[in-house]
């Protein structure tokens, strides 16, 4: 009777491995593609050159890719194109320190101490709601119509973001981390480099992100205002004459600097948090 038994329920389980088994549904994206951030702007790209060729696009208001091309390797041979570059890089980079060093410095007062948050939290929000373009007027006249006032913008309009990411991501840190570190008493010090850092970058990336972007964007219009050089410059020119192939260049040269920018950002943050498993992973 028992080996009866012991038979039939090998049988059942014999059958049920020979039975297919149901395939695991995958819900994730699934492999990150080589170069995949190229795709979209390569099919603009192709679409723009198949447009022109067919004479679908007028000439005057947007050139060929080729024309533009032409165009951008002509202001290269002769000197204005890499000056101007330059010249924008140095004004980009020095609104971008000072606007990082200030969001890092604002958040930790702020998302550290009651004090600093009652302070600083509510001050930048309401800088944040005043547009920091309408501010040039007002900075023109404090700080004249040189390179200063345009460094001071381009450093507003990376702080908030930076300030408001990191600040939200110091907030949100659990708060059992915290009861840990008391309970393991870790001095301030060792709380900061052990929880507060880890749980802040995250927040602070995307902010890193956001402010890259926004010292590009904040560059294209001050650059037209009582600039010398500069790509912003260039562009402005160039509409005063017609010259929709300049403009282009200047626009394609700004786009390079934007996603090669946020790429390099992207890229440290997937070095840096490389112990997290997410999605983008």
């Amino acid at each position: 009777m028992t080996t009866t038994t012991l038979d039939k329920a090998a049988a059942v389980a014999v059958d049920a491995d020979e039975r297919p088994r149901k395939r695991r549904r995958r819900l994730a994206p699934g492999k990150r593609l080589p170069a995949a951030r190229l795709a979209g702007p390569l099919l603009v790209l192709a679409l723009w050159a198949v447009a022109s060729a067919a004479e679908a696009l007028d000439p005057a208001a947007i050139p060929a890719p080729w024309t533009v091309v032409e165009t951008g390797a002509q202001l290269w041979t002769d000197g204005t194109l890499i000056t101007d570059i330059l010249t924008s890089l140095q004004r980009a980079a020095s609104g971008f320190v000072i606007g990082l060093t200030a969001g890092v410095v604002l958040a930790l007062a702020s998302g550290l101490t009651r004090t600093g948050e009652a302070l600083i939290d509510g001050t930048v929000n309401l800088n944040r709601a005043i547009p920091t373009l309408g501010l040039i007027p007002l900075f023109i006249l404090w700080l004249g119509i040189g390179e200063t006032f345009k460094i001071a913008i381009i450093a507003i309009v990376v702080y908030i973001p930076i300030y408001l990411n990191t600040h939200a991501a110091l907030s949100g840190i659990d708060n059992r981390f915290v009861e840990l570190a008391e309970v393991q008493g870790l001095s301030k010090l060792r709380f900061i480099r052990e929880i507060v850092i880890p749980g802040a970058l995250p927040g602070f990336f995307v902010g890193l992100r956001l402010g890259v972007t926004g010292s590009w964007l904040g560059l294209v219009v001050l650059e037209q205002i009582n600039a010398t050089s500069g790509l912003g410059y260039m562009m402005f020119q160039a509409t005063n004459y017609g010259q929709s192939d300049v403009i282009l260049v200047g626009l394609v040269v700004y786009g390079i600097f934007g996603l090669v920018s946020d790429s390099t950002v992207r890229l440290i943050e997937r070095r840096v948090l490389s112990w997290r498993r997410t999605l983008s992973s």
